[in-house]
């Protein structure tokens, strides 16, 4: 699902293609949609004066988008890392899905190194993810635990290696989980298990001696449905005033990297729901 490209100083689009991929569940109806080109960019990130500075995995994405939207329009340098660029980042690293898990994390350390500079961030946001359904006796039952794990384990350890290097102390990680997860899935056992690593990786993380920067805080959100272009398109009828907006979660990250002391505590799984347009946050 990744690219591979270099960064140079100079910004030139080079090809563009379109891929589009649909993915289906009870709760969640995302079309995945890919823009694949490579490009070249300026390597000054570690130079712009900003609020601060934080790291998007999942940056193209309907939520990374977003995310990445709401703190450039609060000053903050922003870079991202995911499949395709985000013209609206001020850098990209584009992965390429040919790599398997240590050559991945190679590539990206050296490129995350390269674009910082020997600088450090405020935070680190992984939302990177997907979904496939299925049970044990599904004809694609490994195929789609395989492609679960490379979505959502494989880049939230990459996101807690990059934490390690380059949050500052006191920074925040965020991991992206999943609601159903925190129970039996059988209907999407490769989902489950990929999402429930995640709530793993994250308790673990929030323990002493994990490898976190001092007084740094890892949470793990746990989204049910996105208020998504997308998911508007797919599912038109739905009651949208039960979908959480994208901006409810900006603003929170956002209040969590400026204010430590609004964060909830370090290792949580935060269940966020939307009723009659009302979003909250519930620890589980």
């Amino acid at each position: 699902m990744f690219l591979n490209t270099s960064i140079t100083l100079k910004s030139t689009l080079r090809r563009t293609s379109f891929v589009l991929q649909t993915t289906i569940s009870s709760s969640i109806c995302v079309p995945l949609i890919s823009f694949l080109y490579s490009f070249e960019k300026p390597t000054d990130f570690a130079e712009k004066m900003s609020s601060g500075k934080v790291i998007v995995y999942g940056g193209k994405g309907a939520l990374g988008s977003a995310i990445l939207d709401f703190f450039k329009k609060n000053g903050y340098t922003v870079l991202n890392i995911d499949l395709s660029a985000n013209d609206q980042a001020d850098s990209n690293i584009l992965v390429d899905a040919n790599k398997n898990w240590t050559e991945q994390e190679q590539s990206i350390l050296e490129q995350a190194a390269s674009s910082l500079q020997g600088s450090q961030v405020d935070g680190v946001f992984c939302v990177a993810g997907g979904w496939a359904g299925g049970s044990a006796s599904s004809k694609d039952f490994v195929k789609n635990a395989d492609l679960m794990i490379k979505q959502s384990v494989w880049s939230s350890a990459i996101a807690a290696k990059l934490a390690t290097t380059h949050l500052k102390p006191g920074g925040l990680l965020q991991l992206t989980g999943a609601a159903a997860a925190t129970g039996p899935t059988p209907s999407m056992i490769g989902y489950g298990m990929a999402k429930a690593a995640v709530h793993h990786l994250a308790s673990s993380l929030a323990e002493k001696d994990s490898g976190l920067p001092e007084n740094s805080s890892v949470l793990t959100i746990l989204p049910v449905t996105l208020d998504t272009e997308m998911n508007r398109k797919w599912m038109p009828k739905a009651d949208h005033s039960s979908w959480t907006p994208l901006s409810f979660i900006s603003e929170n990250l956002l209040k969590w990297t400026t204010e430590s002391s609004s964060r909830p505590s370090s290792g949580a799984l935060l269940k966020i729901t939307t009723a009659n347009g009302e979003s909250t946050i519930t620890p589980q």
